[in-house]
């Protein structure tokens, strides 16, 4: 097989990128980290060396099919790949068979591998529960859908359900450089070059190594020793007929929509709505960016905004298109309208920046639970009052910070939506603590 060097001699290399640099190992999969890392429960149940059937449902590029194969070899077992969108019962019952001759022949256990399982129907899904019983074969079974809706019962009682969720950007930056280090002669991207691709790989590894893929093709025949953003532009313009009929990169139009969204234009939010999804984008895509539109731009303006849009990704997951189009439609509509306010947002990266160059520091006795006599002893939770048994269930003049920290505001509630509400709210809180700094009677505990 060919190697990634292979990429800048004569001949194209055999398999793809995404391929090439599947992980061997568990400490080469990148992301996961809360199935995979120390203590997390696939990761237990990999180093317990006992295989069980599971489903692993997450969306495209998350290493579903990476992590069966990686348990294949964890285990030493046979390890069969059917695909439900081009598999038939034929291919089942041929599948099975050769799990049984593996087992006869050489006594090896064998991992039998679903991709896309939610599209095989029941029966074909009932194929498999004999030998799932029986332990002919560990069952993988690999969905982007949500597998109580998709995955029969019975199937599904007798797997475990580990969610992957899409890759950071962070994720997808350490795959990036891994393809970097491994290529045979000194190729550059501009910042905003690979900032454009992991933007556009939006989670999705593999989608990004086969963007990686082209664009290091076009650097062997070009010479190129450099990428840009204008040069990943094109090759984007050349291949977002997926998203975009007519030829435009499907970036330009989510930031078109997000900008409507936030510009309070329903109207226009509505039409790159429908340009997308007749373009082809996938719509749980969109609603993923819709979820971000809401939390970003609107917070606590309007709080129902972020559950709205929750639930109209869920109702498309659960009916499809084009019915569920419709609940997208909606919240997209209801995110135009709503108030707006970015508090929330800069809040808590301006908490994240604090805390990333603060040192650590302890939390104050007072704050700290004390479900052991020693710990009481040492004065955990001593001093600490109980908010419910004060008027308006608030302690004024009360501490919250570490004791060697200035009381610090991150959030700024804006006059937008219910957030006005919120921001009276606060100030008159704080006119109480500033009451009983000053020594003055604030209203009696109860």
């Amino acid at each position: 097989m060919s190697s990634v060097n292979d990429l800048f001699d004569v001949h194209m290399p055999e398999a793809p990128l995404a391929e090439q640099l599947r992980p061997k190992t568990i400490e080469d999969v990148i992301g996961q980290q809360h199935l995979l890392g120390e203590g997390k429960p696939l990761r237990l149940a990999i180093e317990s060396g006992k295989p069980h059937s599971m489903i692993l449902w997450g969306p495209p590029g998350s290493g579903k099919t990476t992590l069966a194969q990686l348990m294949s070899r964890v285990f030493n077992a046979e390890f069969i790949a059917l695909s439900a969108v081009l598999s038939g019962i034929k291919d089942i019952r041929n599948a099975i068979e050769k799990a049984q001759a593996i087992l006869q022949h050489n006594g090896r256990h064998t991992i039998l591998f679903v991709d896309e399982v939610h599209r095989f129907n029941k029966s074909q899904q009932d194929a498999f529960l004999p030998h799932v019983e029986q332990g002919l074969f560990t069952f993988i079974g690999a969905t982007t859908e949500n597998p109580s809706f998709e995955v029969n019962n019975a199937l599904l009682s007798r797997a475990q359900v580990y969610t992957l969720t899409a890759l950071s950007d962070d994720d997808l930056t350490q795959i990036f450089n891994r393809v970097l280090k491994t290529l045979s002669r000194q190729l550059k991207f501009t910042d905003d070059a690979r900032q454009l691709i992991i933007a556009y790989a939006d989670g999705d590894a593999r989608r990004m190594l086969n963007m990686l893929e082209h664009m290091l093709i076009a650097a062997e025949n070009g010479t190129i020793d450099e990428i840009d953003t204008p040069a990943v532009q094109n090759a984007l313009s050349r291949n977002a007929r997926f998203f975009d009929k007519s030829g435009d990169a499907f970036y330009d139009q989510i930031s078109a929509l997000h900008k409507s969204v936030r510009g309070s234009s329903p109207d226009a939010a509505l039409y790159w709505l429908c340009r997308m999804l007749d373009g082809g984008a996938d719509p749980l895509y969109i609603g993923r960016r819709l979820v971000r539109m809401a939390v970003e731009d609107i917070g606590m303006a309007d709080p129902r905004s972020l559950q709205l849009t929750l639930n109209a990704c869920e109702t498309y997951e659960r009916l499809g298109s084009p019915e569920g189009e419709l609940a997208l439609a909606q919240a997209t509509l209801y995110l135009s309208c709503a108030p707006k306010s970015n508090a929330a947002y800069l809040a808590y990266k301006k908490a994240r920046a604090f805390v990333a160059e603060d040192k650590s520091r302890p939390v104050p006795l007072h704050l700290r639970n004390a479900p052991t006599q020693l710990m009481k002893k040492m004065g955990f939770g001593e001093k600490y009052r109980y908010a419910h048994d004060y008027p308006e269930a608030y302690v004024p003049g009360e501490n919250y910070f570490p004791e060697d920290i200035t009381e610090l505001q991150f959030y700024q509630p804006t006059d937008s939506g219910l957030e006005n509400k919120i921001q009276e709210k606060l100030s008159y809180l704080r006119s109480l603590d500033k009451q009983a700094k000053e020594h003055k009677p604030f209203g009696q505990k109860r």
